[in-house]
């Protein structure tokens, strides 16, 4: 049974951060919403002394990754929107 985007993050699976912030198929929205909600879920475990998978410095170099793709104009645009 295949995980959704999700299971993949909890279970660590496949996806990191850095290939979240690499991914083509997500808008640089998507990808800061997705990496933001990753850094307080770390925050979280690690305020209560549980292990989530990845560290801060992993999160915030993939963050980091996104804005320079934004700012260097457009590494992070979504290759394929559907339709048409």
């Amino acid at each position: 049974m295949a995980l959704g985007l999700e299971g993949q993050l909890a279970g660590r699976g496949n996806l990191t951060p850095m290939q979240i912030a690499q991914n083509s198929l997500f808008t640089a929205r998507e990808k800061l919403d997705l990496l933001g909600q990753m850094r307080a879920d770390a925050a979280g475990a690690e305020a209560e002394g549980d292990a989530f998978g990845f560290s801060s410095a992993e999160i915030a170099a993939a963050i980091a990754h996104v804005r320079r793709g934004v700012e260097d104009g457009g590494r992070s645009k979504t290759v394929f929107k559907g339709g048409s």
